[in-house]
């Protein structure tokens, strides 16, 4: 596994690839199991696979909560190598946006409800690092997480828009036996708050209506920001503990 620290580093690098299949996973670090889910999946489907790995500043719209980020660099390298990656991508903030992010990339419907309204501006940060990672990597598949359901179907739109020849692959939600989504973020909740946490997917998948479950939700003591349907999925945000999660449920077949 080659550790690519520059742009030019990783352009040589896909010129050596030459026509070979190459898939790409772009994560902010702290992997877990549904990263590495993403990753397994471009290992089996593709000759290559390719993982980066950047905090993207320009996607939080709270400075604290980027620089609370969780990173584990080594322990993420180290995953890296054992699920046969190729290579991994390690840009910092001045390779990847020269211009200090003066250009970016604005979509102006489904970016403006429920993440977009709850996070202003971190769909732009998104989609123009998004942009970004698959010129530079030109692979021929990218996948995305079903769990940032929203941020799928944008970057999905991104790569149309823009003609870029990616193959843009959801990955269903990866779950901790409990339901709860797996995130980086768990690993920021209280114990108290961890063992509340799995109650947000049940009340997702049970409650009759968006209405029913933003107030089962609130009574058990989270902060809702939103549950709303769109898409043939029901789509919550909440707050508990100071900590954002956010899940995802197909309607009708709770997944």
């Amino acid at each position: 596994m080659e550790n690519l620290g520059t742009i030019d580093a990783l352009t040589q690098w896909r010129e050596s690839a030459g026509n070979s299949k190459v898939g790409f996973v772009p994560t902010m670090g702290a992997l877990h199991e549904g990263h590495l889910t993403l990753i397994r999946q471009s290992v089996r489907e593709n000759d290559h696979t390719v993982v980066s790995i950047f905090v993207n500043p320009t996607q939080f719209n709270d400075p604290k909560d980027c620089s609370g980020y969780p990173t584990s660099l080594e322990a993420d390298l180290a995953a890296c190598r054992e699920e046969g990656v190729s290579a991994v991508f390690l840009p910092q903030y001045g390779m990847m946006y020269p211009d200090d992010f003066t250009y970016r990339v604005s979509e102006l419907e489904i970016s403006s409800v429920l993440e977009g309204e709850m996070r202003p501006g971190h769909f732009d940060g998104v989609l123009t690092v998004v942009l970004k990672l698959l010129i530079l990597v030109q692979a021929g598949r990218a996948y995305f997480g079903e769990k940032d359901w929203q941020q799928y179907k944008l970057v999905a739109g991104l790569a149309k828009a823009f003609f870029v020849s990616t193959e843009i692959i959801p990955v269903p939600t990866i779950r901790e036996p409990d339901g709860l989504a797996m995130s980086s973020r768990n690993t920021r909740l209280s114990k108290e708050a961890r063992m509340l946490a799995p109650e947000f997917y049940r009340v997702l998948c049970s409650a009759v209506d968006c209405a029913m479950a933003r107030a089962e939700l609130e009574a058990l003591g989270f902060e809702v920001e939103y549950v709303d349907e769109r898409d043939g999925r029901r789509l919550g945000a909440v707050q508990l503990d100071g900590v954002r999660l956010i899940d995802n449920i197909g309607i009708g077949n709770q997944s």
